[in-house]
Order: C-alpha cells, then sequence, then structure tokens
C-alpha cells in the first residue's frame, strides 16, 4: 500500500507539463489567425484611404479637393482606431493563455513540492537507523532491500520530475513578463485610440466648419484661403505649447528647433513635430509623482539624483502618470524616463562609469546607484554649449535632446520614411516601431510636422 501511495504521487509530477501550453495555445489559436486576417484586411484598407489623401493633397487646392482630404483623413483614422482594437484584442488572448498556462504549472509544481516533501519524511526515517539493524530487524530481508530500492528510485525520479517542473515553470514565467510587459503596450495602444477618436471628431468639426462658411461655393473657398493666410509676426507670436512645462512663442521654440537642426540633422519642422504630438498625449495620460507613478527600481533613484543635482525638488516635479499596468515617470517636453535620461544628461554609475547596465552589473543593482554627474558625458550640454547640467523640464534643453533622440533613431536622413520610423521609434521603441497599431502616432507626427513647415517655409519667404 506504501509503495503504490508513493508511486500515485510520482504519477502527479511526471505528467508532462507541456500539454498545457500546447492545449491552452490550440484552444485560441483560431481565434487569432482571425483576428489577424481582420487586421490585415484593415491595414490594406487603411493604404487605399492614405492613396486617396495623398491624391487630394497633392491637387490644386480646392473646396472639393480640401473636402476629398477630409473624408479620406477621417476614414483611415477611423480605420486605425479599428487596428488598434484588433490588436488589443489579440494581446488579451495571449495574455489569458499564457496565465492559465501558469497558473496550472504552478499548481502541478506545489502539488510535487509537497509530494518531495511527504517522500523525504518517509526516508527520513530510514536514515535514523543504521541498515544493519534495520536488515536484521526486518522479517523479511529480500523485502528490506526492495524497499530500500524503491525509496532510491522514487526519490531519483522526484528529483527529475520537479526539476523539470521547476524549469517549466521558470520559463513559463518569462513568458508571462514578457507579455506582462505587453500589458503596458496595450496601455499605449488605448492612448492613442483615445487621441485618435479625438482627431476623427476635430477633422468632422473642420469639414463642418469649411462647409458653413463657404456654403459650398469655390469662390467663398478661394476667399477663405486668402483671408486665412497669417502674416510672419503673427506665425513667431502664436504660443507654442510644451508638456509639463510653460508655453513659449512659437518663434523662440523655432529658432530652438533650427539650433538643434544644424547640431542634429534632424528637421526642425520634425522635432516641433514629435513636441506637439507628445503635447497631445499629455492632455489625454495626465501629470504624475516620482513617488506613485515611477519604477522603484529603474526610474526613483537616479531621477532622485538627477533633480538633486539640478537643485529641484523631486516631489514638485510633473512626470507621466501612469498607466493601469507598468511605469509612467517621463520628464518634460521630450518625456524622457529617467534612466534613459541618464545617458543624455551626463549621469552615471559609480561602479561602471556608465549610464547603462553591462553584462557583470545589470537589473536593479545597477539602477540603484550610486549614481554621479560627469559634465563631460552630458551629451545635451555639449551640444548647447552651457554651463550648467542640462534640465530635462527646460524648453531648450527639451527641444534640443529631442532632436538628439530623433537623430538617434534615424530622423537626420531626412527622407519621410526615415522621420516617420524615427518617431514610431520615439514613442514605442526599435521593436514596438514595426507594429502597424501604433501607425497614427507616426502619421500624427509627419502631419505636424507638414504644418510647421509650411509655416518655416513662409518665414523664409518661401
Amino acid at each position: 500500500m506504501r509503495r503504490f501511495f508513493l508511486f500515485v504521487l510520482i504519477g502527479i509530477i511526471v505528467m508532462p507539463s507541456a500539454v498545457f501550453a500546447q492545449n491552452a495555445a490550440q484552444a485560441v489559436s483560431a481565434r487569432q489567425q482571425a483576428l489577424q486576417n481582420q487586421l490585415s484586411a484593415i491595414e490594406g484598407q487603411i493604404a487605399e484611404q492614405q492613396r486617396l489623401l495623398d491624391v487630394a493633397q497633392n491637387q490644386h487646392q480646392t473646396l472639393q479637393s480640401q473636402i476629398d482630404a477630409f473624408n479620406a483623413e477621417i476614414k483611415k483614422t477611423q480605420l486605425q482606431i479599428q487596428a488598434i482594437n484588433l490588436t488589443i484584442t489579440k494581446l488579451n488572448g495571449d495574455i489569458d493563455v499564457h496565465d492559465k498556462t501558469l497558473t496550472q504549472l504552478s499548481a502541478q509544481l506545489e502539488a510535487g513540492k509537497e509530494s518531495l516533501a511527504q517522500i523525504m519524511r518517509q526516508t527520513q526515517m530510514l536514515d535514523d537507523y543504521s541498515i544493519v539493524s534495520v536488515a536484521l530487524g526486518s522479517e523479511d530481508v529480500s523485502g528490506f532491500f526492495s524497499d530500500l530500492d524503491a525509496f532510491t528510485s522514487i526519490k531519483s525520479s522526484l528529483a527529475t520530475s520537479f526539476s523539470r517542473i521547476r524549469q517549466t515553470s521558470a520559463s513559463t514565467e518569462t513568458e508571462k513578463q514578457a507579455l506582462q510587459a505587453r500589458l503596458a503596450e496595450q496601455e499605449q495602444l488605448r492612448t492613442i485610440a483615445q487621441l485618435a477618436k479625438q482627431a476623427v471628431q476635430n477633422q468632422e468639426a473642420e469639414k463642418q466648419k469649411l462647409l458653413k462658411q463657404t456654403k459650398g461655393i469655390e469662390a467663398n473657398y478661394q476667399k477663405l484661403i486668402a483671408g486665412n493666410q497669417k502674416t510672419a509676426a503673427q506665425i513667431r507670436s502664436e504660443l507654442f505649447m510644451l508638456r509639463d512645462t510653460a508655453a513659449i512663442p512659437f518663434g523662440t521654440a523655432l529658432s530652438y528647433a533650427q539650433a538643434a537642426e544644424r547640431a542634429t540633422g534632424t528637421r526642425a519642422a520634425v522635432t516641433l513635430g514629435v513636441l506637439k504630438q507628445e503635447t497631445n498625449l499629455g492632455e489625454n495620460v495626465g501629470t504624475g509623482t516620482w513617488r506613485a507613478d515611477m519604477s522603484p527600481t529603474r526610474d526613483r533613484p537616479v531621477f532622485a539624483y538627477i533633480t538633486q543635482t539640478l537643485g529641484l525638488d523631486p516631489d514638485k516635479m510633473p512626470v507621466s502618470r501612469k498607466p493601469w499596468y507598468g511605469w509612467g515617470g517621463a520628464m518634460g517636453p521630450g518625456q524622457f524616463i529617467p534612466s534613459t535620461w541618464a545617458c543624455y544628461g551626463g549621469f552615471v554609475n559609480v561602479n561602471t562609469g556608465t549610464c547603462t547596465p553591462t553584462s557583470s552589473v545589470g537589473g536593479n543593482a545597477f539602477w540603484q546607484g550610486p549614481w554621479k554627474y560627469v559634465a563631460s558625458k552630458d551629451r545635451v550640454r555639449k551640444l548647447l554649449g552651457a554651463s550648467v547640467p542640462s534640465n530635462p523640464w527646460d524648453a531648450r534643453v527639451a527641444i534640443m535632446a529631442t532632436a538628439m533622440l530623433m537623430a538617434d533613431n534615424g530622423a537626420s536622413a531626412q527622407t519621410p520614411a526615415a522621420e516617420r520610423l524615427a518617431a514610431l521609434r520615439y514613442f514605442a521603441g526599435y521593436a514596438g516601431a514595426k507594429n502597424p497599431a501604433y501607425a497614427f502616432y507616426g502619421d500624427g507626427v509627419m502631419q505636424f510636422a507638414s504644418q510647421f513647415q509650411q509655416d518655416i517655409d513662409q518665414l523664409r519667404g518661401y
């Protein structure tokens, strides 16, 4: 009976754990494929609307071409919202599968631990006696050795099975962590979707306003265009809004962006387009605090040192609010997280002398510091020719840093494709930039850049 019980315990543990993951994945594969098919179809429709938009914008400026452009832009944005929502649904399916798999594996692991504990308690009884005394006291010597062999075999099997389950669970936990990181991606997508919905409303309102002003008559439209031409003085004096800091005159912002263009190669209009898009995002995600919204291991220690170096009160400095999942804590108009700003603002780990983890010192141990400021490594300060540490909340510093990061992302090539890709990398990183669901961010930056370029050209007398 004892031996039967022990082998039953082994049966609990050695059940192939991979079956859980396989069954769970198969359960949703058809649904995921259907969602991908819908996404592919929508992406084709978005491309068609972009083609129509390009045609309308390249035509001679007429009332009808402007209305066509509005309609194509609205339809394209609505399709992008659908693509975002489908992507979120796909992510939810993946996360659910892996969460269930992990739960099953964790339960199996706990059962294995308990079984192993029971066997260890049983075998400990043998360890309390010498083999000779147990053997001489046994009525059946052959039975004693059979039991001893059984225990040895069981312990070996349990150890092997337990190790296998532990490895499987660790692997699944790694998968879960990767998927949990995508929950932050979901939040970004929700923010983008909200911004896109707002854009649709604004575009529709602009279209209706135009129709009301012109009464659908081409001559009225041409008069309206002529009357809406801004003077150079008006362009320069208009306020340029910046996230988490005071607005500045457009002329001032432009002078900062043009200096950044000379230093980095990123077009001034593109830098201003990124900052405009980030300001619009800020209206949707609000402002947070470093203690509540910032990663306690990756960002809080270096943030505390950054503000100390700048002579600022960390509790009074605005940072981005964290989403329902993940972390916020991005700083200033350019929305740099502290651990990224370290490499632009000259902050290095005392132990390594670098701003990023090395193979020998990584993870939380690196980000905990201690930190120091090294003026020679302050990249922004060098380009500005400044005499003080770079402050990410300062408009001039933020504009230069944004242009630098965009250049690092490839914008200095100054082609539309390179600039759009750089903007997507700015928002979602190199991997996320390839996700079609983020297209609205890149398209928005390029649209703003086009508008700013028109103002810049007018100021130059083109």
